[in-house]
């Protein structure tokens, strides 16, 4: 297809493009990879703990967007909601195999940090990080979803497949964990 057709498909909505990525229409592919590559990436960064698993998993993500493009339903779902719901079940089964994997080498699980590089370091930043590794899965991923992914806590819930007040507890619970792993450094500023 022709630059022209490009530059039309440039200014569409995700779900009009999706509609052509149906259809096997790469230009259309090509512009929601642009779109929103960064963030699933960034977004799988923080399940995950690791870039290069991140990129690997995004690449996943997107290949399943080009393969299932047909089996989307504009109108029930909004094309980020589905593709950060591909995403996170493709970052859980990432986990799973790292879980399964019993050399393993136990920097990848905490995000590369070990309890004596954290003291080393002594930073919130590296606290955060341990704090957030430490959550339960879907805690981690509806922080991520609502907090760093900026969706509404209704689209957030859509992706994990439950209720809003489901998310907003999952939510609470989070907050609690991180301000009761992280009170140590909310003291100088009492």
């Amino acid at each position: 297809m022709g630059c022209g057709h490009t530059g039309q498909t440039a200014g569409m909505a995700d779900e009009a493009l999706m509609a052509r990525v149906a259809h096997g229409d790469r230009a259309a592919f090509s512009i929601l990879l642009g779109r929103h590559l960064d963030a699933i990436h960034a977004f799988n960064r923080r399940l995950l703990g690791n870039s290069e698993d991140a990129a690997d998993v995004a690449q996943e993500t997107f290949l399943r967007v080009w393969r299932r493009a047909g089996t989307w339903r504009p109108g029930r779902v909004k094309f980020t909601t589905w593709v950060h719901r591909i995403a996170r079940n493709l970052c859980i089964d990432a986990l799973r195999r790292r879980r399964a994997t019993a050399s393993l080498d136990l920097e990848l699980l905490d995000g590369g940090s070990t309890p004596d590089q954290a003291a080393a370091v002594g930073g919130l930043q590296t606290a955060l990080a341990g704090a957030l590794s430490a959550l339960p899965e879907r805690q981690r991923t509806a922080l991520a979803l609502c907090h760093s992914q900026g969706m509404t806590n209704r689209e957030a819930a859509q992706v994990l497949g439950i209720g809003v007040e489901a998310l907003e507890s999952l939510l609470a619970r989070a907050r609690r964990a991180l301000r009761t792993a992280l009170q140590d450094y909310r003291q100088p500023f009492r």
